[in-house]
């Protein structure tokens, strides 16, 4: 089953540029969130990595993809659409590497998300907030038919999962020598896809994926729900074992128990998934569990789900505060 002892490694290391210092995040067991010791859960910090998100490695594979491929000229302006977090990883690998970035946003994101990318040097163009992160995804491909432009498109880009497949995943199978299932959030895909394929293929049908997708029509930022009509080519259902709705309420509530039972300070996608993987493990008898902590909680102090008492977050009827 899973490795008894836990190894400890050191987080440093010395690194030629940030972009390199993308990678090899912390797994960190959450024994207060298990309902029995013969489960155990595992968190992997994506947060850890230099923007705080699980959108550095896609962004470094985007663009180290285009650049080997030749298909992105120096200097040439990159247009991605973003809920945030790619195009703020986007933002610091570009001014690193002399590319101009522009990002097509939904307008009602945190301010924090606004502040983060104007201070990386990105142009931000803002879509319809109440269409989320498809309203984007319109815009940005509407304004891709102009040469000066180079657009990744995250969602149907095989770097994006390859990201995963070449490299979070490597570093799960080499701290645990069984799981029993993976839990990530429904958003462009990818981390379900490339975790999944690597994990499939080493385990079998013996490891479940999981996906946390909101219900529809419940605003949970970073994650996306499939009956809202757009399905991101890069995602494969066959390879997804379940698919289990959460609401905004979920997401906010498990969010504070990440950070109250566990001192994780994490984002609000991250309560959602966190909220998966506990049920998954109550269906379980034995075995590793491991959930991606997307992002940490900088980006949505705003919000002020972190400091508000639970009783408000305990009646939420479907509101958000962002």
């Amino acid at each position: 089953m899973a490795l008894e002892g836990l190894r400890q490694r050191s987080s440093g290391g010395r690194f030629a540029d940030i972009v390199q210092a993308i990678g090899n995040t912390p797994l960190i067991e959450l024994k207060r969130l298990s309902p029995k010791p013969s489960v155990r859960i595992w968190a992997k910090l994506e947060s850890h990595n230099p923007t705080g998100s699980v959108k550095d490695r896609v962004a470094r594979a985007l663009i180290e993809d285009a650049e080997e491929k030749g298909a992105l000229a120096a200097g040439q302006t990159i247009l991605e659409p973003t809920s945030g977090n790619t195009g703020i990883s986007l933002a610091m690998i570009c001014a690193r590497k002399g590319y101009p970035l522009k990002v097509v946003m939904p307008e009602n994101v945190t301010p924090e998300r606004t502040q983060l990318l104007r201070m990386y040097g990105a142009q931000i163009v803002y879509s319809e907030g109440s269409k989320g992160s498809n309203g984007a995804v319109e815009m940005a491909l509407e304004m891709s038919s102009d040469p000066a432009y180079y657009m990744p498109y995250q969602y149907g880009n095989e770097a994006n999962p390859n990201a995963h497949y070449n490299g979070t995943a490597l570093e799960i199978l080499e701290e645990l020598d069984e799981v029993s299932a993976f839990v990530a959030g429904l958003g462009t895909g990818g981390t379900l896809m490339g975790n999944g394929r690597r994990l499939k293929e080493t385990f079998g049908d013996a490891v479940k994926v999981v996906a946390a997708e909101p219900m529809q029509g419940e605003p949970v930022q970073g994650l996306r729900s499939l009956d809202d009509g757009f399905i991101p080519p890069i995602i494969d259902l066959s390879l997804l074992d379940r698919k289990i709705f959460v609401t905004n309420r979920d997401a906010i509530l498990w969010t504070r128990k990440l950070l109250e039972e566990e001192s994780i300070f994490a984002g609000v996608s991250s309560g959602a998934i966190a909220r998966v993987a506990v049920r998954i493990a109550n269906e379980l008898e034995e075995g590793n569990i491991v959930f991606i902590v997307a992002d940490d909680g900088w980006k949505y102090l705003s919000s002020g789900i972190y400091t508000r008492p639970i009783e408000e977050i305990e009646n939420l009827d479907g509101t958000v505060w962002w």
